[in-house]
């Protein structure tokens, strides 16, 4: 029996679908500065002393991306999917990739209806609103190439018809960085694809205490969050992004640090003009989230490991001295000009 019950789809011809992000109507800075920091006080009662990783995180949800997180087994990557998803009222599903997961176990398929005697389609689990894609990386080319044009496209296609995802759609996955055998790692053109790389890292021992504490009070294992957002107020905390001011400095800060990186003697390949773009995009959501309407060069800052480190290739002479992409991001960060501060807020805003 298919897990997934059958949905009303329509296929599409690639008609725009009006509940794309960016067709709802924009929140006001404050409200949408007040809703972003209850989901992230929301996801704190789940996860411990990660604020700063699930800010970033939410970033990129608001900029309309998706988010890989590379990091060690047991660290909170899967609850953090799970619980953000909560927080943002979105419908989740978790797809397990192991190596013989077929495309169509993702994007679900036509089966035959003995009771109409026609074949119908069955939607997996790419039919939601926020898909936690579990160990990405140990899964076939052909299905994470399945994946891609969801990620990319927002649709799917099965026997030659095509299904609009519903809106908003948000891919969170996951990586083990440290486990090779039997893994099928991905291309820098499907990283590219994700708007930003993250990890969380160990907790501290206090932080690892409250985790501990936290379970033992709970006295079972689930952990659930209150939903603060649903899909309608998220796509118009989205749309509230784009109203987010930039400066021509700020803008030309990002493009610099995006041109250091390619001309880094280190980097065989530096990050392409979608690292420009994801990391200005999601300054623009990271200013919102910390309540102002304009992007500072410390929003760029922030962001720039996490939005350019997956997109930069190091040249292979230079990995056993220990160069890694995220020391020509920060090599990038050490040697460009920061802009003034002058000229950083729109001509209207008098604050």
């Amino acid at each position: 029996m298919n897990p997934y019950p059958p949905a009303p789809l329509l296929p599409t011809t690639g008609t725009p679908d009006p509940g794309a992000p960016g067709s709802a109507a924009p929140i006001a800075l404050g409200e949408a500065t007040r809703l972003a920091a209850s989901v992230l006080d929301a996801v704190d009662r789940a996860i411990v002393g990660k604020r700063d990783a699930l800010t970033l995180v939410l970033a990129g949800v608001l900029a309309g991306g998706h988010v890989l997180l590379e990091d060690l087994p047991g660290l909170g990557k899967t609850l953090a999917a799970r619980t953000l998803a909560q927080a943002l009222g979105l419908g989740f599903r978790r797809a397990q990739f192991t190596p013989d997961l077929l495309p169509s176990d993702l994007t679900g398929s036509y089966v035959f209806d003995q009771t109409r005697a026609e074949f119908s389609f069955r939607p997996g689990p790419v039919f939601t609103g926020l898909l936690l894609a579990d160990e990405i990386n140990r899964t076939p080319p052909k299905t994470q190439s399945a994946l891609l044009e969801a990620m990319q496209e927002h649709q799917v296609s099965v026997e030659g018809t095509t299904f609009p995802l519903p809106q908003p759609f948000h891919v969170i996955a996951t990586a083990n960085p440290i486990e090779h055998e039997g893994t099928y790692p991905l291309p820098e053109a499907q990283l590219d694809r994700f708007l930003l790389r993250l990890s969380f890292g160990y907790p501290t021992p206090d932080e690892e205490w409250e985790v501990l504490s936290r379970r033992i009070a709970r006295k079972h294992e689930d952990q659930r969050v209150d939903a603060v957002l649903d899909a309608d107020r998220l796509l118009a905390l989205q749309a509230s992004v784009e109203e987010v001011y930039v400066a021509e400095s700020v803008g030309r800060y990002a493009i610099d640090l995006v041109n250091a990186t390619r001309r880094d003697k280190a980097a065989l390949v530096g990050a392409s003009p979608r690292g420009s773009l994801a990391l200005l995009t999601c300054s623009r959501a990271l200013a919102l989230i910390r309540g102002r309407g304009f992007v500072v060069p410390e929003d760029v800052k922030d962001l720039a490991p996490a939005a350019l480190g997956h997109r930069i290739t190091v040249r292979p002479e230079l990995w056993l001295n220990d160069v890694s992409a995220e020391s020509i991001v920060a090599r990038a960060l050490n040697e460009v000009p920061v802009p003034d501060a002058s000229d950083l807020r729109p001509a209207h805003d008098l604050r």
